[in-house]
């Protein structure tokens, strides 16, 4: 067992545990940040990577929890640092399949349930009790008020639960836009009032924010209109994305285009509501690939089922957004977010659509 071949490292440390179906790197990121500008010392695993001190590892392809093997040396080495506080990504996959035994949780977030992994779960309600056994024994739980698993996952939980709503903060780092963010923002503030972090610290590190690698990543290359990379693969944090975007627009001329596409052989339920969430606020709806494994794109885009385009070319789709673009527009890439790797067949292609918008740019603009 890895947790004891490493010395059960988790023992002595303090391990904060966010879970949730949209806003997990986001949050996990911000409670990092704060913390590390409190002066703590403190390691951070995410769906994008794990920090040790300003060490970076690659934590894998299309993972957000990385199994025991992984995980634990990681936490070995950070104690072996001198961190003891770390945040950590965890995913219901990783709860179900025991990739964070051992971990030790004192501290447990969730931002929301929504719809996702059904492929895997089979139903919301096995979805919401996998979540649930995150907050067990922690001493602290922070949930999300205004989630509709609140009052579920508030009476599995084992120590003080501390509530959030939406933040009425006003002065917010552009990375942050939109009003999923307000509850990822208030769930960090709430973790920062468990460890007596000065609010001066606090609001100063959502002021500055960078954002993470694929979350409202902004792509700036000369052009005179927005492209934006997001991670957004779910339907909720397709539409969240998509309004907060389409709050934004200054003129009505402007339009919103988007790029995206569903998983192959994954959660196939939620590939209408992610449609309905794409031609509800966008202008132009692209539909492409994304991930599609060994499973027939025409049965993906059926399955979407929306009047849109169809490039199943995924540089293509890119391009020919990014070519139909006119000043003041904004673009949305959505899916891949940081991800390294377009899954196509049985093979890992190297991709990035940070890369390719920037390469598309250069010739375009």
């Amino acid at each position: 067992m890895w947790v004891l071949r490493c010395g059960y490292p988790a023992k002595g440390m303090t391990v904060i545990g966010v879970t949730g179906t949209d806003g997990k790197t986001t949050t996990c990121t911000l409670i990092y940040e704060i913390l590390k500008a409190a002066g703590i010392k403190v390691g951070l695993v995410t769906t994008v990577g794990a920090y040790i001190g300003d060490e970076e590892t690659d934590t894998g392809l299309h993972v957000t929890n990385p199994g025991p093997e992984l995980l634990q040396p990681l936490l070995k080495r950070m104690k072996e640092a001198g961190i003891i506080h770390v945040v950590l990504e965890v995913t219901s996959h990783g709860l179900d399949q025991n990739r964070v035994v051992g971990c030790n949780f004192k501290i447990g977030i969730l931002t929301n349930i929504t719809h996702e992994h059904l492929d895997y779960h089979k139903s919301m309600e096995v979805y919401r009790e996998v979540k649930a056994r995150l907050f067990h024994s922690t001493q602290y739980s922070v949930l999300n008020k205004d989630d509709d698993s609140y009052e579920y996952i508030k009476s599995k939980c084992g120590g003080q639960v501390i509530s959030y709503e939406k933040t009425k903060l006003v002065e917010i780092s552009p990375a942050l836009g939109g009003d999923h963010n307000k509850y990822n923002i208030a769930a960090a503030v709430e973790v920062a009032k468990i460890f007596e972090v000065d609010n001066g610290v606090v609001s100063k590190v959502i002021r500055d924010y960078k954002g993470v690698k694929g979350r409202r990543e902004e792509i700036e290359e000369g052009q005179n209109f927005r492209v934006i990379v997001d991670f957004a693969h779910t339907p909720n944090a397709l539409e969240q994305t998509l309004k907060s975007l389409k709050a934004e627009k200054t003129q009505k001329t402007q339009r919103l285009i988007v790029v995206f596409g569903c998983p192959g052989k994954r959660d196939k339920s939620k590939r209408p509501l992610m449609g309905q969430a794409a031609i509800k606020y966008a202008d132009r709806v692209i539909v492409t690939a994304d991930d599609p494994r060994n499973e027939d794109l025409g049965e993906i885009f059926k399955q979407i089922n929306v009047n849109a385009e169809r490039i199943d070319d995924r540089r293509e789709a890119i391009k020919s957004a990014l070519k139909e673009a006119k000043a003041g527009d904004i673009v949305l890439l959505a899916g891949k977010g940081h991800e390294k790797s377009l899954a196509v067949g049985d093979k890992e292609i190297p991709w990035s659509d940070q890369e390719t918008a920037k390469e598309i740019l250069g010739v375009i603009k």
